[in-house]
């Protein structure tokens, strides 16, 4: 399973993981940003339920909390309340399969894929650290940012992994800022990116459009994590009922 980078509006995959869980069981989970997060827990064997409840906990709002700086390479957001979760986080839950999440290397401008059991806590926080947001992590000597910068979606991490058939989960198919779109494309035009692997079967589960603003997908609100999980579990349920009668879906993954 591939989880995509969409900060806020990672509540989506929580849907959407709530309905595919009950037709599959994945052999591999990789992610990036947001999807890192997501993908640690269900690795971890979180229950989808208890994943609800967690994007559903105002505790969810306190990985992206404000603060005034004035020092935009420290970020706008505070690095010890984003730490002190993700540490949490990452100690709650013990991969019980392979799980890789995908960084980018801030120097190189290139990704990055940690697998299992290297990963540690600095890896899932480098892997979310939205630039200009949070600051970057230094990690054995590299600086590293969010994964999603140069791959919203990495395929080529779950094929690097060994995944022949993917189920993904993009809470993100549009930026949602013209701002950061265009600052995005100027960035990995000079940055060494993977192409898609064109080899991947592919079961694709995506909102039709944006799923808000650029302030929805970094503040909290309950109303709308409900609205998005709402969506994800839709959108996978007509995934899944569109395709050929019959499909076992267990076998979307590399066994």
């Amino acid at each position: 399973m591939l989880l995509s980078a969409g900060g806020m509006f990672g509540a989506y995959q929580a849907g959407a993981w709530k309905e595919l869980s009950q037709r599959l069981q994945p052999d591999l989970v990789a992610g990036t940003s947001v999807g890192a997060l997501n993908g640690w827990t269900i690795a971890g064997g979180c229950p989808p339920d208890q994943l609800i409840e967690q994007w559903n906990s105002a505790s969810s709002g306190a990985f992206l909390k404000f603060r005034f700086s004035l020092n935009p390479w420290r970020g706008f957001f505070d690095e010890a309340s984003f730490s002190h979760h993700v540490k949490e986080l990452y100690s709650a839950f013990t991969p019980k399969m392979p799980i890789g999440v995908v960084l980018t290397d801030l120097m190189s401008r290139s990704p990055r894929l940690v697998r299992s059991p290297d990963i540690t806590w600095e890896h899932l926080a480098a892997a979310c650290t939205i630039p200009t947001g949070l600051p970057p992590v230094h990690i054995d000597g590299r600086w590293y940012v969010d994964g999603g910068l140069l791959d919203v979606l990495p395929w080529w991490a779950a094929f690097e992994m060994g995944a022949t058939r993917v189920v993904a989960v993009n809470s993100l198919p549009v930026l949602p800022s013209r701002v950061l779109h265009v600052s995005a494309e100027i960035y990995r035009r000079f940055s060494r990116r993977k192409a898609r692997p064109g080899s991947l079967e592919v079961i694709l589960i995506e909102p039709a459009a944006s799923l808000g603003t650029l302030n929805e997908s970094v503040r909290w609100n309950r109303d709308t994590v409900n609205r998005w999980i709402e969506q994800g579990a839709a959108d996978a349920r007509r995934v899944l009922g569109s395709a050929a009668p019959g499909r076992d879906f267990r076998s979307c993954v590399l066994q």
